[in-house]
């Protein structure tokens, strides 16, 4: 007799393309995911005859292809899917056909690229934190940037109970410096700076991995072919899933 395959319904809802299994973990402790009519224990798992409800809504199999965007954020939008908690939620903001949801996050006050897609899967690869994919920031700051400052930021800042990892730095102007990170603490930029004593005036993201930020501000385009080739290539070895800053 053939075993009937059991998966765990955060990986379920990431796999059908609902939400990443992060958000998916929230909801089933926010009590609002039911498995056959009973709110299921986190880790639960299914068989492909389970009823699995989201709010009441029948969650079902994707039958399209799946979507992959570059958006770049405006300042004052939120990188949530929760469109009941925030009004300046990205999802109400770019009104997309498909239902889609973020790939990690970007603050409210920065603006920048960020990736938006149903697909599971590669959220999950691309959200590790032993892969250390570049993303580049351009950052204006309240004080003049020294060679000092340059030093420290590219070495290492302790914050979070950690020191973060070595990266790029390179001051572009009086006030301005572009930043390449390889690791996503919380607000990590901000709370770098804050640190050697600046504040973040205007921080934008430019590129994630292989992308780079070439729409205007408040609008978004499919990845190409070869980016997203060249994604899944990257992601291949993807193991620990973080959150993005």
């Amino acid at each position: 007799m053939k075993e009937v395959q059991a998966t765990r319904i955060n990986k379920y809802l990431s796999e059908v393309g609902y939400c990443s299994r992060r958000a998916a973990d929230k909801l089933i402790d926010q009590g609002r995911v039911t498995i056959n009519g009973k709110v299921p224990e986190m880790g639960t798992k299914i068989v492909p005859d389970d009823e699995v409800r989201v709010d009441g809504k029948l969650i079902s199999e994707p039958k399209e292809d799946f979507v992959y965007l570059a958006f770049n954020k405006p300042v004052g939008i939120v990188c949530t899917t929760d469109t009941r908690v925030e009004k300046d939620n990205i999802i109400e903001y770019i009104n997309y056909p498909k239902r889609i949801f973020p790939i990690g996050r970007l603050d409210k006050p920065s603006e920048g690229l960020i990736f938006l897609t149903n697909d599971g899967d590669i959220v999950n690869k691309i959200l590790r934190a032993r892969n250390h994919h570049e993303k580049e920031y351009i950052v204006k700051v309240d004080n003049i940037i020294t060679d000092d400052f340059v030093h420290q930021m590219s070495n290492g800042i302790p914050i979070l109970d950690t020191i973060t990892r070595k990266c790029k730095v390179e001051k572009l102007s009086k006030y301005e410096f572009k930043i390449i990170l390889t690791q996503g603490l919380n607000r990590q930029i901000r709370r770098m700076t804050e640190y050697l004593g600046y504040n973040v005036v205007t921080l934008k993201r430019v590129r994630i991995m292989n992308i780079s930020l070439d729409m205007p501000v408040g609008t978004y385009r499919e990845f190409t072919k070869e980016e997203l080739t060249e994604i899944n290539k990257l992601v291949e070895t993807s193991t620990k899933t973080i959150r993005d800053d």
